[in-house]
């Protein structure tokens, strides 16, 4: 898999990747604990961002209504978490990056489908394929499947993915973790700046893999 050909393809993670989600998950959040009258340190939750939804819920709800308050956060996310979120800077020019050296670019996510495309479709940013509710190791069946040779993610858990996936893990501190603690995970390659450091980046690794740009 980390051989470069002609064809290529390209992996990002979405959530603090390729969106800004923060303030749609707040307010997601927020209309859950409103519709709930469950108690939900919104701020936490947010400093907690990659992880499947049941996994964060399980924090404020017993096991018995973890399933049910999943269901009412993800009928709400589209009304109050797709409108206040952001593309990441550089989000746009990293997929036209890929597309401009004749590659693909795939969005492989823990979140939910649907919630993942309303966000692509609202911000403009139009991938290959996208693929939902993938989280960490799991992610590996998608990058196979999808042939990518490059997995861009802002969390240990996309390292995880990358690396099983046999593909060069690509990382931005753009999301819980640091640049030291992406590096410390494994991640083959860290982008101190981000997304808009990653077109040049890509360039290099064309030209030194072989493939020029």
């Amino acid at each position: 898999m980390r051989g470069m050909s002609a064809l290529f393809t390209v992996g990002f993670d979405l959530d603090l990747t390729l969106v800004d989600s923060r303030p749609g998950i707040r307010a997601a959040y927020e209309a859950l604990a409103a519709t709930t009258g469950t108690y939900i340190d919104v701020d936490l939750v947010l400093t907690r961002i990659g992880p499947p939804l049941t996994q964060e819920l399980r924090h404020w709800f017993p096991e018995a209504r973890v399933a049910e308050a999943a269901a009412v956060y993800l009928a709400a996310y589209p009304e109050h978490g797709i409108a206040p979120s952001p593309a990441m800077p550089g989000a746009r020019e990293a997929v036209a990056a890929v597309r401009a050296l004749g590659g693909r670019a795939v969005v492989v996510t823990a979140k939910n489908p649907r919630n993942a495309r309303l966000h692509l479709d609202h911000l403009g940013i139009e991938p290959d394929a996208l693929v939902g509710d993938l989280w960490a190791e799991a992610k590996a069946l998608a990058l196979r499947e999808h042939g990518a040779s490059v997995y861009v993610g802002d969390h240990i858990g996309d390292v995880r993915g990358a690396e099983a996936a046999g593909a060069l893990s690509v990382a931005v501190p753009t999301g819980p973790y640091g640049a030291d603690a992406l590096r410390a995970a494994g991640a083959d390659v860290v982008l101190a700046g981000g997304l808009p450091d990653f077109p040049a980046w890509l360039r290099g690794h064309r030209t030194t893999a072989g493939v020029p740009a």
